[in-house]
């Protein structure tokens, strides 16, 4: 009988080649894929939507996003996906599904969606521009602020966005299915040519 090996890669592994691209000079946009996550989708079952909310925040010490919005804890993100519904996004093992399943046992649904996704971060001086040509949602500080988060769609494609804590600029992050990474990639690098972009992949979620 054949064994198998299965090697995780990068949705993005193809299309992503380290270094600065278009414009010359000092980068406005840097484009960073975040690898090597944790992400589980959790939707309350009918009726247990206050029972869910209570079991996310004794696990997480905060309450899970009930709108648009994305909460920091110290070693996870929770994320809005949709009503009495949200993500967890962490790293180091520490909330994978088997960790959660029984904090949330009869209450919710969870979901290992953490190879279905790629995670990008966009951050710079020219990163909301760049961001502008690809989506409708007004994202000027005084509407979108920082933990505001969105389910939307960007070049046709569904994207979970969301807006982190700024280092020195914005910085906004995107979770796109894996099937369609590779597509949005190369859209968000041709509108942020004309800023100079510098590329580069990390494993922290910053």
């Amino acid at each position: 009988m054949a064994e198998f090996s299965w090697d995780v890669r990068s949705p993005l592994d193809r299309a992503l080649v380290v270094g600065p691209y278009g414009s010359t000079g000092d980068a406005g946009v840097s484009l960073t894929e975040i690898r090597n996550f944790d992400l589980i989708q959790v939707m309350a079952r009918r009726g247990k939507a206050a029972e869910t909310a209570k079991a996310a925040k004794a696990r997480f010490g905060v309450a899970a996003p009930e709108t648009p919005k994305a909460v920091g804890t110290t070693d996870a993100t929770l994320i809005w996906s949709g009503p009495d519904q949200f993500l967890v996004l962490s790293k180091g093992g520490k909330h994978t599904i088997e960790a959660l399943a029984p904090v949330f046992a009869g209450s919710a649904s969870l979901s290992d969606q953490s190879h279905a996704r790629a995670l990008i971060s966009i951050s710079g001086a020219k990163a909301r521009m760049a961001l502008a040509k690809l989506s409708s949602i007004d994202l000027h500080p005084d509407v979108f602020p920082v933990g505001a988060a969105a389910a939307t769609s960007m070049d046709h494609t569904s994207v979970t966005l969301w807006r982190g804590r700024d280092r020195a600029e914005a910085v906004f992050s995107l979770l796109v299915f894996a099937t369609f990474a590779e597509s949005l990639w190369n859209t968000t690098l041709d509108a942020a040519a004309e800023y100079g972009v510098a590329i580069a992949h990390a494993a922290d979620l910053g």
